[in-house]
Parts: C-alpha cells; structure tokens; sequence
C-alpha cells in the first residue's frame, strides 16, 4: 500500500515538474489581435469605441453580468477617461483609461485587471479606411507572468480571447453599419 501511494506520489511530482518547466518555454509577453472590415466610416466607429459609455451596445463583456457596477470618469471620452467596472466572476474587476486618442484612427487603453486574476495590459483598436470600408483591428497585449505561462499550458488564450473580440467586432459591424 505504502509502494502503491510512494509511486503515485512520485508521477505526479514528475507531472508537476512537467508542467511547470513546459510552462517556462512560453513567452514572456503575449498578444491577441482580430481584424473586421466595416462598411462604415472610420470617424462613426472611432465614436463607438472613444466614448466608454457607448461600451453597453456593443462589447461582449458588457451583457456577462447585468448587475455590474460601472464608474465613468472625466472627460467622458477620449484621451483621459476612465471607465471602472466591478462585476461578477464572467467580468471580475478592473479599469481602463485611454492613454492615446488618435481619431479617428487609433486609441490605446491602458487595461488593469483586479480580479478574478490581477493583470496590467494595453488594449488598442486601430481604424483603416479601405474604399468603402473600414479595417478594425482590436488587439491586447501585455507580459505574461509566471501564472499566466501555466495557464497558458493548459488554455488556450488567443482562442478564448480572440473569440470574445471576434464577437465585439461583429456587434461593432453591425451598430455602426445601420448608423
């Protein structure tokens, strides 16, 4: 019985030991990024994205918990404002403020996360006229500490993320187009 919990205890030491060396070969920075052409122009869906309060038509994280508490600050768009939200488990916590207000064609958000895991990134959406379209991209990107390289072994991040702004994009698209 003893041999029987010795040698069990040893797999999964080794496992663990696996884990966390492959763990160690990720990279030290990460980023996710997704494009969508919108049949709009860049200034209409530059306004969606610079003002935090137009948020609740068309980001995907804005519906995960209906009771979430959300904090705007001044000014209420562009450069300088700020958006806090504290919800539940789906959305945790966190807050953005925009460091970069190029419109209509770039912002940069500075993206803190307080929980459910604390995490400091940069958020960026980008707007390129094509003819009668609009390239959107949203990207994020940041370090990747040590916890997130474990995730990272056993979830895939541009799969889980990527879909949520593939949704976003697509909610985008479709606000801005009827406009």
């Amino acid at each position: 019985m003893l041999k029987a919990i010795a040698i069990i205890a040893v797999v999964l030491a080794v496992g663990l030991a696996g884990v966390l060396v492959f763990a160690l070969t990720k990279p030290d920075t990460f980023r996710v990024e997704r494009s969508l052409a919108v049949k709009a122009p860049a200034g209409a869906i530059y306004l969606e994205v610079a003002d935090f309060r137009r948020w609740t038509g068309w980001s995907p994280y804005e519906n995960r918990d209906p009771a979430m508490k959300r904090t705007f600050g001044e000014p209420a768009e562009g450069k300088g404002a700020i958006y806090a939200w504290d919800g539940n488990n789906n959305v945790g916590a966190g807050r953005m403020e925009i460091l970069e207000a190029n419109g209509p064609s770039k912002l940069r958000i500075k993206l803190d996360f307080e929980r459910p895991f604390e995490g400091h990134n940069t958020a960026e959406f980008t707007f390129v006229p094509q003819g009668d379209a609009t390239l959107v991209t949203w990207a994020m990107y940041g370090p990747a500490p040590f916890m997130s390289k474990i995730m990272q072994v056993f979830i895939n991040m541009d799969s889980m993320i990527g879909k949520d702004f593939e949704a976003g994009l697509a909610s985008l698209k479709k606000l801005t187009e009827k406009q």
